[in-house]
């Protein structure tokens, strides 16, 4: 769920950009993406199966005050901004597929959304979310009817070419805020919580601790997830590229624009696979960046029944947060701000608020009065180091350039 939800509609939007503007120029950044993003994610698993309880407690224990809500800071506002994107490139997919206009499908979604998380159980919800991640291949399907140059792709995905100027350094920090976002990385911490509520562990006492099958089993399921959400990546900048920035098409800013451009040159069979797909990523993502809003406000406060597997009436206010997230992201679509535009935007902003909260996550997983024996090994934290300053050196680029 959390690989699948990555791929939202931000995401794609980005991968449209980089494949557009660039060709298949950026195709090399997932291989770099890749090892990062499941390191991170697994300290993050690890975390919530080790201690029982979600990234924002444990901050909260661990840490002053000022750092706990320093996270909820960069994580809450740019969690708001992206649900708005992801609503408003949702509808604007719906609005190419149907003609009815965005603006009555952006409530749709929202008040969907917002049914399926309160009245459906954790367990029907991921099940349904589990599913809807086949969406995915359709992308990767669109990717082989655009008879991409493989010659000129393999190169570019094992040569890395870097350009420093505005457009390259904004596309990359984008790429990396949307592929390592730090949304994902209170919710899966929170998922692992709610995996083990769902079993019977009802305390903290109950669900600190993990055997190493636990923890083996975890460890395959956040790689294939992560996985699986780089494959995606790949091969949607492939199919921008083959097609878009192949006949000149480089100025496409959004992913409505790319979906529209893909018919004349690849075929409708594309087209209508690149459209699904936005809606289907966009119905996994929301419920992820309205979640973990919910988790990290929760967790902070030391709310009681912060938890989806509870009915509405014994989790009021940890509802209360999700309904909120979605309602203000939906605002943001009729307030005259361009929702499609801000797909990209989102990303970027990701990219730009992510290197403080790897910190913060390779510091707690490293810590042995926090992970006791289960702390990172040495490559673990290699990597998890290695993200931080790679995508903080982005993001300082971004400033200078």
């Amino acid at each position: 769920m959390t690989g699948a939800a990555d791929d939202d509609p931000s995401g794609i939007s980005t991968y449209s950009v980089a494949g557009a503007s660039l060709g298949y120029g950026t195709l090399w950044t997932a291989l770099v993406s890749f090892p990062l993003m499941a390191a991170v994610q697994l300290m993050c698993a690890r975390l919530g199966m080790v201690t029982g309880c979600g990234l924002a407690s444990v901050i909260r224990t661990r840490y002053p005050r000022w750092v706990l809500w320093l996270a909820c800071a960069l994580v809450i506002p740019a969690n708001i901004f992206n649900i708005g994107a992801d609503l408003g490139g949702m509808a604007d997919a719906m609005q190419m597929m149907t003609g009815i206009r965005s603006y009555v499908w952006t409530p749709f979604f929202a008040l969907i959304i917002l049914v399926l998380m309160v009245w459906m159980s954790y367990r029907t919800m991921a099940r349904i979310f589990k599913w809807l991640t086949l969406v995915l291949f359709a992308y990767i399907i669109a990717a082989f009817l655009a008879h991409p140059n493989w010659k000129l792709a393999l190169h570019s995905t094992f040569i890395p070419h870097v350009e420093w100027s505005k457009a390259y350094i904004s596309v990359l920090v984008a790429i990396l805020g949307t592929t390592i976002s730090p949304y994902l990385f209170f919710w899966q911490a929170a998922q692992e919580v709610e995996e083990d509520r769902d079993h019977g562990k009802l305390t903290v006492k109950q669900r600190k601790g993990s055997t190493n099958a636990e923890l083996r089993a975890s460890r395959r399921d956040v790689i294939t997830g992560m996985l699986l959400s780089n494959v995606v990546m790949y091969f949607l900048i492939l199919t921008t590229a083959a097609t878009l920035n192949a006949h000149g098409m480089k100025d496409i800013e959004t992913a409505k624009q790319a979906a529209e451009a893909l018919r004349p040159l690849a075929g409708s069979g594309a087209y209508w696979l690149f459209t699904i797909g936005m809606i289907g990523t966009g119905m996994l993502a929301v419920p992820v960046l309205a979640g973990s809003c919910a988790y990290v406000i929760a967790e902070g406060a030391r709310w009681r029944g912060a938890s989806l597997n509870l009915q509405p009436r014994l989790a009021q206010k940890f509802y209360g947060v999700i309904g909120a997230s979605i309602i203000v992201g939906l605002a943001l679509d009729f307030t005259g701000i361009n929702a499609v535009k801000m797909l990209f935007l989102s990303a970027v902003l990701n990219g730009l608020l992510a290197p403080p909260l790897v910190i913060i996550v390779v510091l707690l997983t490293s810590d042995k009065k926090v992970m006791g024996n289960r702390v990172n090994s040495k490559m673990m934290k290699c990597l998890g180091w290695a993200c931080a300053v790679i995508m903080a050196a982005a993001a300082v680029a971004l400033c200078v350039v």
